[in-house]
């Protein structure tokens, strides 16, 4: 089981991330862009999620920028005990994750896949070389 302690630690190691907080939540940023993000859900997103029979998380909920919508949907599709939306990020590359039901390692890779999308492109090509990573990890 992960933690924000967790996303925390994982996302502040990655190269010119900072941590601000947004909506009196926390969220992190590289070069100013942000992603991951602490997103406690609304009423709204309640109501969403339990007209679709969707079970509410029972711990924290982190938001996570993707790619693109194609990686939002396979991962919602390959594990929906973990990652869920609602309609709120309808059309919109990010994917709610239930920290309580995930692990850090799996975690740690949402998180560097998150910051190699939004950091600057050479910045992001130097960490993955560092990590002797591809370009597409």
């Amino acid at each position: 089981m992960a933690t924000l302690d967790d996303v925390r630690r994982l996302a502040l190691a990655l190269p010119r991330t900072d941590e601000a907080v947004s909506w009196g939540s926390a969220t992190w940023r590289v070069s100013k862009k942000g992603f991951v993000w602490e997103r406690p859900l609304r009423r709204s997103d309640e109501a969403a999620l339990e007209a679709a029979g969707v079970p509410l998380p029972e711990g924290d909920v982190l938001g996570v920028r993707v790619a693109d919508l194609g990686v939002k949907e396979a991962l919602i599709a390959d594990d929906p005990a973990v990652y869920f939306t609602t309609p709120h990020f309808d059309g919109f590359p990010a994917v709610l994750v239930r920290l309580e039901r995930i692990g850090v390692d799996e975690l740690r890779e949402l998180v560097e896949d998150a910051w190699v999308d939004r950091a600057p492109k050479t910045v992001a090509k130097a960490w993955l070389a560092e990590q002797g990573r591809g370009q597409d990890g």
